[in-house]
């Protein structure tokens, strides 16, 4: 997956529209989940990708981020009304420390409550937990295993 040399180009973010621009998303996806953290080819990809909200980030024409929004049939527990569920949130490396995560969430959260939910929920890994607290999440619950890595439960209800 190439990257831009030049990251002084604007950054946007854009729902995803095409196939071909669900097929860059999930290059990134493969890159950052599959490659980097050993996450098993087999459950990256799941059913939600189907009808699940999707953006990407670009810069200089190169994709270089991505995440999604799920809604939830049902609100976490001890919640009540409409939730989302911001995930497969990947930003290539060479592209990490530069602010392309919040613009992400941002988009993703603008779209859900856009929708009118109540809130979001989210596994953060912990190596991020610090980045979700910046952004108003707060831990919920202890921590647990899911993709062979550790992750915490996090809310940020609007």
């Amino acid at each position: 997956m190439s990257s831009p040399t030049d990251t002084s180009a604007p950054v946007t973010i854009t729902q995803i529209q095409s196939e071909a621009e669900l097929m860059q998303a999930l290059a990134i996806r493969e890159v950052v989940f599959i490659e980097e953290q050993a996450v098993p080819e087999g459950i990256e990809r799941d059913a939600e990708d189907v009808h699940a909200y999707h953006v990407i980030a670009n810069q200089g024409g190169h994709a270089i981020g991505t995440g999604r929004l799920v809604m939830l049939t049902q609100p976490p527990a001890n919640q009540e009304g409409s939730w989302g569920q911001i995930g497969r949130m990947a930003v290539l490396q060479a592209h990490r420390k530069a602010r392309v995560g919040s613009l992400l969430l941002t988009s993703l959260e603008a779209e859900a409550r856009r929708r009118g939910v109540n809130g979001i929920m989210l596994h953060a890994q912990l190596y991020a937990l610090e980045f979700y607290k910046k952004h108003g999440y707060q831990p919920v619950g202890g921590v647990f295993e899911e993709a062979g890595m550790e992750h915490l439960e996090m809310h940020k209800r609007f």
